[in-house]
């Protein structure tokens, strides 16, 4: 995955807490609606509280509390740097923190453009880098939550450590285009915020609410994965240069691990609980990023009527 190296790009869609402080103050926790942690936080959740990771207040990741810290952290944000170093595509295809800004950017082009032939206005989320905790609207969360979408301020939040965490603790390949996969499935997160389907995700088991919430939020990522190389910036360009078939192949590796069955049993307690699902198993994540990639088309993101979710 490369960027044009002349696109324009637009740091304002992120905002760098790094460095502004953290520190401890338990007393609440996260409550994420809309998908809760999207792709993988329920993920991050469940290994860290059979381990011992992290603080629980018995409240279940179904109800929507995930009993993490009521983590305190600086609200300074560094708005200026980012900005100076992440100017073009030629930053991001030499950067990592520019590669993130720009795949923000092509995310949000996409469905810019995809509200607007609806006839619909698509209100951009920030994405707020953070460093071991952060306040959120949805309640205080660590580094160890992974990647999240807060419906209540409408911030895409991650710390960047994760994704090798990704393939350390996941054995997933890895790679620019995997981290790309979980912003997009996150932002997926974002458009059913707007579109009032975040509503609809609630409940545990195989065919929930909470389920098809996940795969609707992967396959819209293959959907932005299919248009990334077409859609044009400000500048009538792509900001994208291709997409290949070794990018595909390392989001679905990614989705292969990060499935409900295979989560419980690989990196659990070796048993499979159907009961519990939330997020779908590592076939059908990897069943509905593949037809958003294959269709380009929003609307084949059927979770909600269909009865095979595969």
């Amino acid at each position: 995955m490369r960027f044009d190296d002349n696109a324009d790009l637009d740091a304002s869609e992120i905002q760098d807490m790094r460095g502004s402080g953290g520190g401890g103050g338990i007393g609440g926790r996260v409550a994420l609606g809309g998908g809760g942690l999207g792709l993988v936080g329920l993920v991050i959740y469940f290994l860290f509280s059979q381990f011992g990771g992290v603080p629980s207040t018995g409240t279940s990741p179904a109800a929507g509390g995930l009993g993490l810290s009521d983590v305190q952290s600086g609200q300074q944000l560094d708005a200026g740097t980012l900005a100076k170093k992440c100017k073009t595509g030629a930053d991001a295809n030499r950067d990592h923190d520019c590669a993130i800004v720009a795949v923000v950017n092509s995310i949000q082009d996409y469905w810019t453009q995809e509200f607007s032939r609806s006839g619909q206005t698509y209100r951009k989320a920030t994405t707020r880098f953070f460093t071991g905790g952060v306040r959120t609207g949805c309640g205080g969360a660590t580094s160890d939550t992974g990647p999240f979408y807060c419906p209540a301020d409408s911030y895409v939040y991650i710390d960047l450590t994760f994704f090798n965490e990704l393939k350390t603790r996941f054995g997933a390949k890895g790679g620019l285009f995997t981290e790309a996969y979980v912003l997009a499935h996150e932002y997926g997160h974002h458009v059913q915020n707007l579109t009032g389907t975040s509503k609809r995700g609630t409940g545990t088991g195989p065919t929930s609410g909470s389920v098809r919430l996940e795969l609707q939020a992967d396959c819209y990522a293959g959907v932005w994965a299919n248009h990334a190389s077409t859609t044009p910036t400000s500048s009538g360009k792509p900001l994208v240069q291709d997409v290949t078939q070794d990018d595909i192949s390392r989001a679905l590796d990614t989705a292969s691990r990060i499935g409900d069955d295979y989560i419980q049993k690989n990196l659990g307690n070796g048993h499979v609980d159907k009961s519990s699902f939330s997020h779908g198993t590592s076939a059908q994540r990897e069943k509905w990023f593949t037809t958003g990639y294959r269709t380009g088309q929003p609307a084949s993101c059927n979770t909600f009527s269909t009865n095979d979710l595969g």
